[in-house]
């Protein structure tokens, strides 16, 4: 152009700079995304930043909120700048059918799709809505429903030598699982059901609204049940414990005595079941919904409408990977192959020996069992 030679540049690079100096002047709006996913391979929703070998949910997101031109590529490095904020940080491996994340975004045409543009197949945003400036996903959840698929063979008893295709769960046995998972409802300490938690930690009491498995079906020959579980929060592994200490024990490697026990001081040995049929199903915001759902700005953040849109995504592939993974891998079948090496019963053993010892010097104050065993 100095030399007096007009530049042409293509009318596609024009009308990009067009659109991006467009969505520099767009103001920031908070707002909160309904997301899906299949977690397989990723390490987790979270996102680690300067750990790029541990890919995340959120990695690939922010990727493409970049991309899209929904924020400037600084907020992308330090996500504070977005004030994002996720509903729950799933584990490895672990899904989401409505996982609910808010941050502040410019709202650019097409939104939806052009973020789903820039993400793999796998990772879908379902619906968008406005939130209140200071709304806050993770600390406006009321409660969280968690889904866990497994094949129903986990709960054929460990005397019964039973072929996995060919197992059918009986209603005698549905009966008594879904009787221990009601044991869960209500407060519980469950410091036994996570890792670096005290018996003496107030955050490891938690609060279970319902918890139940549904009627079994077939797929792939396998036949599958998924367990439901709602609480107001959940810790790391909290439910993968909840549903290895169930299996455990309608198994026969553990008494049903253990569950009271695991909630007590002591240290319980409880294992903890593959992440792979976890799913995050939904997301409550009963409070806020009350608060601002109704209020003329503000929609109540509930999903009616996006309900075939996560039925599908299940269907396509959240089931799939679990039912295909479960196949090849056969994490459930491993699993319970580790049961054995549990040891269910060493904290009432010593409390015997304990007992006894006392019996015999006469010491009348005894143990109470609540020693700190170690792992």
């Amino acid at each position: 152009e100095e030399n007096g030679h007009q530049n042409k540049r293509l009318k596609g690079d024009a009308d990009e700079e067009d659109a991006e100096d467009q969505n520099k002047k767009l103001p920031k709006r908070k707002i909160v995304l309904l997301m899906a996913y299949s977690g397989k391979g990723y390490h987790g929703m979270q996102r680690n930043v300067g750990s790029s070998q541990f890919k995340t949910i959120e990695d690939d997101l922010v990727s493409a909120l970049v991309q899209s031109g929904c924020i400037p590529e600084n907020h992308g490095e330090d996500m504070k700048k977005m004030s994002f904020q996720r509903c729950a940080r799933t584990d490895k491996g672990v899904s989401a059918a409505g996982q609910i994340v808010s941050l502040k975004v410019r709202l650019i045409d097409d939104i939806l799709e052009k973020i789903n543009d820039h993400l793999p197949s796998h990772i879908r945003i379902l619906g968008l809505k406005r939130v209140t400036g200071g709304f806050n996903s993770k600390n406006k959840c009321d409660a969280r429903t968690y889904s866990y698929m497994l094949p129903t063979f986990a709960f054929a008893h460990k005397d019964h030598d039973v072929q996995e295709e060919l197992y059918r769960l009986d209603r005698e046995t549905l009966e008594r699982v879904n009787k221990l998972l009601a044991c869960y409802r209500g407060t519980h300490n469950f410091h036994n059901f996570t890792s670096q938690k005290g018996p003496r930690d107030p955050s490891a009491r938690r609060y279970i609204m319902e918890m139940y498995c549904g009627e079994p079906f077939v797929r792939e020959n396998v036949e599958f049940a998924v367990i439901k579980v709602k609480g107001q929060s959940f810790m790391m592994h909290q439910i993968r414990k909840m549903i290895g200490l169930v299996i455990a024990i309608v198994k026969g490697y553990a008494a049903e005595s253990i569950m009271e026990r695991s909630w007590g001081e002591e240290k319980v040995d409880v294992p903890k079941a593959p992440g792979l049929g976890l799913v995050l199903e939904k997301v409550h915001f009963e409070k806020y919904n009350r608060r601002f759902g109704n209020d003329g700005l503000h929609e109540p953040l509930e999903w009616a409408e996006e309900e075939e849109k996560i039925a599908v995504f299940k269907e396509q592939y959240i089931y799939p990977t679990i039912i295909n993974t479960e196949r090849e891998e056969k994490s459930m079948a491993n699993w319970l192959n580790t049961l054995p090496i549990h040891d269910f019963n060493s904290s009432a053993v010593e409390m015997q020996t304990n007992n006894k010892n006392s019996k015999k010097s006469s010491d009348l104050e005894g143990s109470d069992g609540c020693g700190d065993d170690s792992d």
